[in-house]
């Protein structure tokens, strides 16, 4: 009995956490069920195929977790496909957090990254720090993502990085821009045009991003920046030869799908269900509560 009790009291001298882990909470104390930044870039190393995909709430987080995607994305575009925004710039840094929190309650095994909203980063890195901070202190990110490869932008991924917090750049078509692109438009179509595109990536790879997604590129374009950087590309209407591919949940779902924003779904995004149309399921909802129909006697709370 006593050898027993000095051996139970043995092992509770050391750590039950892994070989490669010095400390850390319930999120990191089994590593080997978390998409890191060394995952990602020992995928990249064997060249497989890393998946990225939005979530903006608890429900999608836990289907993007379950579905065993590589990265979760709170991105800014839930201002358009959960609020209704043409656009993407009226995204505050407080409607960033509120999503950040409830997605990281739902997706435990992928990367969490959460975009820089328009305003919170450009005036000065200083500025790019303190938000980024609170994307990962507030937010419970892993990683923060930015738009932009020129300029301040470099300069505060730089930062950002130097404050010790992962940076995942953005080229090509960037939404926070769209005022000075012209709208939603294909970037790197003129070889000056792709000759910016690499440019911008290159420089946020000095910067220190682990990856940059590449939007609406020119697919030999996307190849050719892929191929100049040492660094995972995330392609998103930038064909097939980037590093990985990311989709925006509510795309790839369909349910936009619906002749009020048929627009709304990019032309480059593949469908992999039809959500939006199932307001023709809602037809009989509305017939039984009309009729009274619904709700049934065992639907019903019953008294005792």
């Amino acid at each position: 009995m006593w050898v027993a009790a000095a051996q139970h009291c043995k092992q509770r001298e050391y750590s039950n956490l892994p070989d490669a882990t010095v400390y850390g909470g319930p999120k990191h104390q089994n590593p080997a069920k978390r998409v890191t930044l060394r995952h990602l870039a020992s995928k990249y190393a064997k060249k497989e195929p890393i998946s990225m995909l939005t979530a903006y709430d608890y429900p999608s987080a836990v289907h993007v977790d379950q579905a065993g995607i590589d990265i979760c994305l709170v991105g800014d575009s839930v201002g358009m496909v959960v609020h209704g925004h043409d656009t993407t710039l009226p995204v505050t840094m407080d409607d960033m957090l509120l999503h950040c929190q409830a997605v990281a309650r739902g997706a435990r095994r992928p990367l969490l990254v959460g975009d820089l909203p328009f305003g919170s980063y450009e005036q000065s890195s200083a500025q790019a720090v303190e938000n980024a901070t609170r994307l990962l202190k507030e937010g419970k990110m892993d990683a923060v993502k930015l738009e932009g490869g020129y300029g301040s932008r470099v300069g505060a991924a730089k930062a950002i990085v130097e404050a010790g917090i992962a940076v995942m750049g953005h080229v090509g078509l960037t939404p926070q821009a769209i005022s000075a692109l012209g709208g939603f438009r294909p970037q790197g179509q003129t070889s000056s045009g792709a000759m910016t595109v690499l440019e911008n990536a290159l420089a946020l790879q000095e910067s220190g991003c682990f990856a940059i997604v590449l939007e609406c590129l020119p697919s030999p374009v996307a190849a050719a920046v892929t191929s100049a950087l040492s660094i995972p590309t995330i392609g998103i209407g930038a064909g097939p030869k980037c590093s990985g591919q990311v989709l925006v949940y509510h795309d790839i779902l369909g349910m936009m799908q619906h002749p009020h924003y048929a627009k709304v779904t990019p032309k480059f995004c593949k469908r992999y269900a039809h959500i939006g149309l199932t307001e023709k399921r809602q037809i009989p909802f509305l017939m039984n509560s009309n009729t009274k129909v619904y709700p049934q006697p065992l639907k019903r709370l019953q008294m005792h």
